[in-house]
């Protein structure tokens, strides 16, 4: 079902190099179509965001932008099994990210108070796909940060949201929901319309054209990262149960036909039984067709011969998704730097961190683990330096700042210190 390559073959490295470039999504093939949506919401606002959604969506929204979508109710009218799953869920995300709060500094030292103050974006967008499938958990995992960190005004945009995502916004804090998708709920975020103020910052996965504009808008407001395909990298020994392994690639390969699904072992016939498992697990899938594309496109066996050769190989790929389905699990993910999320032991299911274990799900992928985070409090905060001088404290330091920027050939620099300490040497001033 999926390939299996044994390290040191030319098949091993061709493979294992294809992934470590994978990300390099081919934007330009959409970016002219996405320059022109930019541009024309941009400039008309509204109209072109309406004129876009009957386009590309066939509908017309009742109202773009809702600020009053009643999401209690909508929360009271789904099925409750799902409404505890939310609710656990959204009591979960909130308390692992109240973790992540920064409080900022403030010191003195000799005459100089220095600090960092941290306080958070006033408005951000959060973007939840409306494709191939729902995700009332990236309402979820994108919008608590961001309430947590003490955003204010937080839009959902998605189209034509149902109960579960109305519910999901309600649980989240959401202020308002823009009933629009693709590039062009992108361009309102990020440039404002008639009816919805321009955020700070957008987040959320979406697809190709999402990323693009994403990407364009980049600059005007902040991003979270351009994201690709979902990904998994499974790193197993051979006390590793071939079915799980399966279920678990699996699970990250019905997202998206080009979902990256790669297990690295240090057992043949672990990669070999898995690789047979994976049929049966397919056919009973009713994503069967999307999962199936990914698995044979994107699925991957790599065998090595030692620990510290798949603790190698799997710093090099970066993955998304690291599942650690082997002995002394909690040791190598110590070891192993880059990966969005380590999944650690035999009964930790990617599952469980995609809806209920308390991280956000939205990851960097493509190899971004690299040097990419998790999304978190801290990316709805923005830092500011505090610097204090006092007399005594400017006089002290003030040669060697003037020094420093005449070498530099900023005389303006060099004055503006100067002229505070001739006038300090004066008894001028004082220190106000």
């Amino acid at each position: 079902m999926i390939p299996i390559h044994l390290d040191g073959t030319a098949e091993f490295e061709a493979s294992l190099a294809k992934l470590v470039a994978r990300g390099a999504d081919d934007l330009g093939t959409v970016e002219p179509a996405v320059r022109e949506i930019v541009a024309s919401v941009r400039a008309r606002g509204d109209e072109a965001v309406l004129a876009y959604v009957q386009k590309f969506e066939k509908r017309t929204p009742a109202s773009l932008v809702m600020r009053s979508f009643d999401g209690a109710a909508a929360l009271a009218r789904l099925e409750p099994r799902l409404r505890e799953a939310m609710q656990l869920a959204a009591d979960r995300i909130t308390r692992y990210h109240e973790h992540q709060r920064e409080q900022g500094f403030r010191y003195e030292e000799e005459g100089v108070t220095l600090g960092m103050r941290v306080q958070p974006l006033a408005r951000v967008g959060v973007y939840a796909p409306g494709g191939k499938a729902r995700y009332p958990s990236s309402v979820l995992m994108t919008a608590i940060p961001a309430r947590v960190a003490g955003v204010r005004d937080i839009v959902l945009a998605t189209p034509a949201p149902d109960d579960t995502l109305i519910a999901a916004a309600h649980l989240a804090g959401v202020t308002s929901i823009l009933d629009a998708g693709g590039a062009q709920a992108v361009a309102a975020l990020a440039y404002g319309t008639a009816s919805l103020p321009r955020v700070d910052k957008i987040v959320g996965p979406g697809n190709l054209y999402v990323t693009c504009a994403k990407r364009l808008v980049y600059g005007d407001v902040d991003i979270d990262g351009l994201a690709g395909p979902s990904e998994i990298l499974v790193l197993a020994d051979d006390s590793a149960d071939p079915e799980i392994v399966a279920a678990d690639m699996l699970s990250q390969a019905e997202h998206d036909e080009d979902a990256c699904c790669v297990l690295v072992t240090t057992s043949r016939a672990l990669a070999e039984k898995t690789a047979e498992a994976l049929g049966p697990q397919l056919a009973a899938l009713p994503r069967e067709t999307i999962a199936g594309a990914s698995i044979r496109t994107r699925g991957l066996a790599l065998v090595v011969p030692s620990i510290d050769r798949l603790a190698d190989v799997a710093e090099r790929i970066a993955g998304e998704h690291v599942s650690f389905h082997l002995e002394g699990a909690d040791a190598l993910a110590a070891r192993v730097a880059g990966g969005g999320a380590a999944l650690v032991g035999h009964q930790t299911p990617v599952a469980a961190g995609d809806y209920l274990a308390g991280p956000s799900h939205v990851l960097p992928t493509g190899g971004a683990a690299r040097f990419g985070s998790a999304l978190g409090v801290y990316d709805f905060v923005v830092r500011s330096s505090v610097i204090r001088y006092t007399a005594d404290a400017l006089l002290r330091h003030g040669p060697h700042i003037a020094n420093f920027a005449r070498a530099e050939g900023l005389t303006a620099h060099a004055r503006a210190v100067e002229l505070r300490m001739e006038r300090l040497a004066r008894g001028g001033d004082g220190d106000r």
